[in-house]
């Protein structure tokens, strides 16, 4: 085939991708708010993942969920088991498909959907992160999911960072694909992810294979630096690796009285590491980072405070920066609790890595993505300045010898992520949609 030919006929593949993306639109956005209506935070996605699962099956898709693609020992900060089946319980209460609810026993609530061309190619993995929250969701008429009737009914949980629209793009490619199947080769996996927030679930996706073998692959979000309408990131910079840590301190409770020199404070412990902790060096070879997010402390005003609790993160531009501020962290609060003579006791309740998108892959996205006409504007890069678990599978991917991306699709944003008002363009999914479905069929198509 000439070069003219093979022009063409991408040409043609690309005008079809953007009709059947056309043709899908309103699906979408109703899958959209069907998610938003119906949130559900880290490890307690039931229903979310069933309606994944039913949905990719009806596409033709070979859904893997629970065990198959989730290792049990890795995950970080799961609930404890009252929560989960009251989770559980609520998913069938709003019409969870028992069947795959079955299989996902303990919060093992990953979803797989595999695509087998049976014809010779590349092995592309795309991930969609779809965990919400916590978060009281904005009740005015200003707030469009308010105002058409997609609210969350889950109160205290919101989709406040776009998880929603994130899932409705995977399945919007998975539609792509059911429709246009004779055009691809190769295998094409779907990753939607549990347990993004807090950086707990893509660490248990990786350990449990669902990137073996993967030669591409692509993540991305709505939003967070890209603020435009119709504008497309190739890559981002500035992934900071971050730990997140759980911290018990036990001491001895007495009279404030009476007595208390017998005593051991737990809260004059966890205040002492709160601020020893904001008093870190800063390390030379790249911009750290350190926050204590909540302390909880004793039982009344005339106990000495025989408990604490902190929930605490460090950040590095780099893993080995990151290393040091958790070293030093742990330093100090082993430091302080033996100053108050309380035991204390860390968990590690999240993580990520840092690492890079392959520039070579960038400047080819590029070249594909400033063809398709929904798209203005298109950067190659920007500085993302936070922390994304899907690191690891990028890590992953790259060591094997395959190349990864993550890609950010521009959307004006009525509030910043996390916030209560939190919306986003309904047609930065539409566009998402097109532009990773282009990636996808110029990277495994039948007439590469």
């Amino acid at each position: 085939m000439t070069t003219a030919s093979k022009m063409g006929q991408t040409n043609r593949q690309q005008k079809l991708i953007s009709h059947q993306v056309t043709k899908i639109k309103e699906k979408v956005i109703a899958w959209r708010r069907d998610f938003h209506r119906y949130p559900e935070v880290g490890w307690t996605e039931y229903r979310t993942s069933a309606r994944i699962a039913d949905l990719l099956s009806e596409m033709g898709f070979e859904v893997q969920v629970g065990s198959e693609v989730i290792k049990r020992e890795s995950r970080m900060g799961v609930p404890d088991a009252k929560t989960l089946a009251q989770a559980k319980e609520q998913a069938l209460k709003k019409g969870a498909n028992p069947q795959w609810i079955e299989k996902m026993e303990d919060g093992l609530t990953g979803v797989v959907g595999c695509w087998d061309t049976k014809r010779p190619g590349p092995t592309i993995a795309f991930r969609f992160d779809i965990d919400a929250l916590n978060i009281l969701e904005d009740q005015t008429e200003d707030h469009i999911p308010c105002r058409e009737g997609f609210r969350s009914e889950q109160e205290g949980v919101m989709h406040a960072c776009g998880h929603d629209g994130h899932t409705a793009i995977g399945l919007g490619i998975a539609s792509l694909i059911s429709c246009l199947e004779e055009s691809l080769a190769g295998k094409v996996k779907l990753i939607f992810q549990p347990a993004e927030e807090g950086v707990r679930g893509a660490k248990a996706m990786v350990d449990a294979g669902v990137l073996d073998g993967v030669d591409y692959f692509f993540s991305g979000h709505l939003g967070v630096v890209a603020r435009k309408e119709n504008q497309i990131v190739c890559g981002v910079t500035d992934f900071f690796a971050t730990t997140k840590l759980d911290v018990t301190l036990e001491g001895i409770p007495a009279h404030a009285g009476l007595a208390p020199h017998e005593g051991r404070n737990a809260l004059l412990a966890a205040a002492t590491i709160a601020l020893q902790l904001h008093a870190i060096a800063r390390h030379g070879t790249g911009q750290s980072r350190i926050n204590v997010g909540t302390m909880q402390a004793g039982e009344g005003r005339n106990i000495i405070p025989s408990q604490a609790r902190l929930q605490l993160e460090t950040r590095g531009t780099t893993n080995e920066v990151n290393q040091y501020m958790v070293d030093e962290t742990l330093r100090i609060i082993h430091s302080a609790a033996e100053m108050f003579g309380v035991k204390e006791h860390v968990e590690f309740a999240g993580q990520a890595v840092a690492t890079q998108c392959d520039p070579e892959l960038i400047e080819w996205m590029e070249e594909v993505v400033k063809n398709i006409e929904r798209v203005d504007e298109v950067i190659p890069t920007l500085s993302f300045g936070a922390s994304e678990d899907a690191t690891f599978m990028m890590e992953k991917v790259q060591s094997q010898g395959g190349k990864a991306s993550y890609l950010l699709f521009g959307t004006p944003l009525k509030a910043g992520h996390h916030h209560y008002s939190f919306d986003f363009s309904e047609d930065a999914c539409v566009l998402a949609i097109e532009v990773l479905g282009n990636i996808l069929f110029r990277l495994a198509s039948t007439i590469n």
